[in-house]
C-alpha cells in the first residue's frame, strides 16, 4: 500500500481517468475520481447513462485499465486482486448458461478455480440457501423467474466467498415489485455475510435504501458530484422510503445529480 492510500480502505482510487480512444476521436470516461471505500460499507453509484459508473466497477475487476491515476483493492492493483479471488461481479444480465442446470452455473467458477467435487457442492448448497433458492438447483435458467435467475447470478458470484461484491445494475430489467422484494433480499444478504458492495443503479430511490454511502456521477467526463453518507439506519424496511431522513437524502442525490449537469459541455 503506498502512502497516499486511506488506511483501512478496501478499494481506494486517486487521481482515477480513462480515456478510450475511438473512430470518433478520443473518449474521457472517468477524470480525476477519487473515492475511498471501507470494509463491509455498501457503496451505490448513480449518474446519468454514460457517467463512468460500470466504467468505474469494471476498473475496480480489471476489465479495463486506466488511462492515469490509480486504483488499489486490499492494497493490490486490481489485477493482483484478481488473481487473489478478492471480489465476485454480478452483470445487468445473469449470464446463466441455458445447457447448464442453476447448481451447474453456480459450480462453474469453482471448477475453473479447481476446488474439489465435494467442496463444489458445499458451497453451491450454502449460497443457494443465502440467496432462498433451496430446491431450485436442478431447474435450468429458463425454468426460473427473471428475479431468481440474478439470485442464481448473484449466487455464483458468492460461490468463492470474495469479500467484495461488484453489482452492475443488476436489477435494471426487473418490474417494481420484483424490484423491491430483490432489494430487501440484498439487504439482508449483505449483512448475513458482511462482503463491501460497489452496486451501479439509475434508480435514485433504489441507491438511498441500499446504501451506507452514495456515489453521485456527472454526465461524460465522469466526475464525482458528490459522496453521501447515509444517516439511515442497517435495519431498512421497506417502509423506510416514506420517512423525512429518506426523503432529504433523495432530494440530495437529486440535486447532486443536477449539478453534474453543469459539466455538460
Amino acid at each position: 500500500m503506498t502512502g497516499t492510500e486511506t488506511a483501512g480502505a478496501v478499494i481506494e482510487a486517486r487521481g482515477l481517468n480513462l480515456v478510450f480512444q475511438t473512430a470518433d476521436g478520443p473518449v474521457h470516461a472517468l477524470k480525476d475520481v477519487d473515492l475511498s471505500i471501507g470494509k463491509g460499507e455498501f457503496v451505490s453509484f448513480i449518474g446519468p447513462s454514460g457517467c463512468g459508473k460500470t466504467t468505474f466497477l469494471r476498473v475496480v475487476a480489471a476489465l479495463e485499465t486506466p488511462t492515469g491515476g490509480s486504483v488499489a483493492v486490499n492494497g493490490m492493483t486490481p489485477e493482483e486482486a484478481r488473481l487473489n479471488r478478492s471480489y465476485g461481479y454480478v452483470f445487468q444480465a445473469a449470464g446463466l448458461y441455458p445447457w447448464r442446470t442453476i447448481e451447474k452455473n453456480i459450480k462453474l467458477p469453482l471448477e475453473i478455480m479447481g476446488y474439489s467435487r465435494a467442496e463444489q457442492d458445499e458451497r453451491v448448497r450454502n449460497v443457494l440457501q443465502l440467496v432462498d433458492l433451496e430446491g431450485f438447483g436442478r431447474k435450468y435458467p429458463w425454468q426460473l423467474s427473471g428475479g431468481m435467475q440474478q439470485r442464481a447470478s448473484i449466487a455464483r458470484a458468492l460461490a468463492f466467498d470474495a469479500p467484495i461484491l461488484l453489482m452492475d445494475e443488476p436489477f435494471g430489467a426487473l418490474d417494481e415489485i420484483v424490484r423491491d422484494h430483490l432489494n430487501e433480499q440484498l439487504l439482508a444478504l449483505w449483512a448475513r455475510t458482511e462482503k463491501t458492495i460497489g452496486f451501479v443503479t439509475h434508480s435514485i430511490p433504489e441507491a438511498v435504501y441500499l446504501s451506507t454511502k452514495i456515489v453521485v456521477m456527472s454526465p461524460r467526463p465522469g466526475r464525482i458530484t458528490d459522496v453521501i453518507e447515509s444517516p439511515l439506519p442497517r435495519d431498512r424496511p421497506l417502509g423506510i422510503r416514506d420517512t423525512p431522513e429518506f426523503q432529504r437524502v433523495a432530494h440530495r442525490v437529486r440535486e447532486g445529480l443536477r449539478a453534474g449537469h453543469a459539466y455538460d459541455d
